[in-house]
């Protein structure tokens, strides 16, 4: 399905199969003589046919094609590889660039599950996902020339003029586009309006909610009438939206907090007392990519609740677990 949002600005929804976020926005600008694309969904037969489809009907030459990728999720960037041809530039901001290209996705995704075992997380479970990390969904090596932005960098398309606005939090550096004349903001995963973003734990970024809370500050003071995020529909009440995910985030604190009201907990222990907005009953009826997602923002609320000093942590048997401080 293809949308036209302004003159020259397109948006293409690439379906997600069996994945709650069911789609992604991914933007298309027509210049004078290049494209940009802004995002393209993961590396997925599905994806690739419903994109391809989208940019054939717009007439879009993909040796004239440029992308910008807000984040490194693989439902924003998974296509690249695919799509970009050797005349393309790779717009990606540099935390994530060098996530990329200087550390190995194998050892990474081993380190990262060790340390959610370390959270609680089953062992049975932390081997099953070592074992079959989402490689493949990044698709190919990237031989377009990747172009690094950092905080406060221009791209120009046609009668568009952005800045780039880092905005950690939902990811290590992820990257809104931002155009002060026209009032119009790509906000990627940090802004979404239909669904909360995740905020999970991440290496580069040592306390996520408290990054993602700062972010979110930055952008509210920006002058917005349309909102364009990387899932689900668009909005212009930009401040209104910013409003809601606080009170969300508080709500999930004062959640995680009273969970440990009684003893002691490791984050897998404390993700079941959280209000998840998911159509299952209980705990034990999550398939184990959602419990991987919950206890991955549940240790970030945590973490914030420490910073707080709300919290402590305490190592027992291996296991990271927290107190009232």
């Amino acid at each position: 399905m293809i949308d036209e949002i302004l003159p020259g600005l397109y948006c293409i929804k690439v379906p997600l199969p069996k994945n709650p976020l069911k789609y992604t926005n991914s933007y298309l600008i027509k210049g004078e003589d290049r494209f940009l694309l802004i995002d393209t969904g993961m590396n997925l037969k599905e994806c690739v046919l419903a994109l391809e489809a989208g940019l054939q009907k717009l007439n879009v030459d993909l040796n004239k094609t440029d992308f910008f990728v807000t984040h490194i999720h693989h439902d924003h960037m998974g296509l690249v590889s695919t799509m970009a041809t050797r005349t393309s530039r790779v717009f990606f901001n540099p935390i994530e660039t060098a996530i990329l290209t200087n550390v190995s996705f194998k050892q990474r995704w081993a380190a990262m599950m060790e340390f959610y075992m370390a959270n609680g997380f089953p062992e049975e479970a932390g081997k099953l996902w070592i074992a079959n990390p989402p490689l493949s969904l990044f698709g190919s090596k990237l031989e377009a020339v990747l172009v690094t932005l950092s905080g406060g960098g221009k791209l120009e398309i046609g009668d568009y003029k952005f800045v780039c606005i880092h905005v950690p939090g939902h990811s290590p550096c992820h990257t809104c586009l931002y155009d002060k004349d026209k009032k119009l903001l790509f906000s990627g995963d940090h802004i979404l309006f239909d669904i909360t973003p995740n905020i999970t734990c991440w290496p580069e970024l040592s306390n996520a909610l408290y990054d993602y809370l700062k972010s979110l500050k930055k952008i509210d003071k920006l002058s917005v009438n349309l909102v364009l995020p990387g899932h689900r529909s668009w909005q212009r009440n930009l401040q209104k939206r910013v409003q809601e995910l606080f009170e969300h985030h508080n709500k999930r604190l004062d959640e995680a907090l009273a969970a440990v009201a009684d003893g002691d907990k490791t984050a897998y222990e404390v993700a079941p007392h959280i209000r998840w907005d998911l159509s299952y009953k209980t705990w034990e009826q999550f398939p184990i990519a959602q419990k991987y997602f919950a206890v991955g923002e549940t240790i970030a609320h945590l973490e914030y609740l420490v910073g707080e000093n709300k919290l402590k942590t305490k190592r027992t048997g291996g296991k990271i677990r927290y107190v009232l401080a």
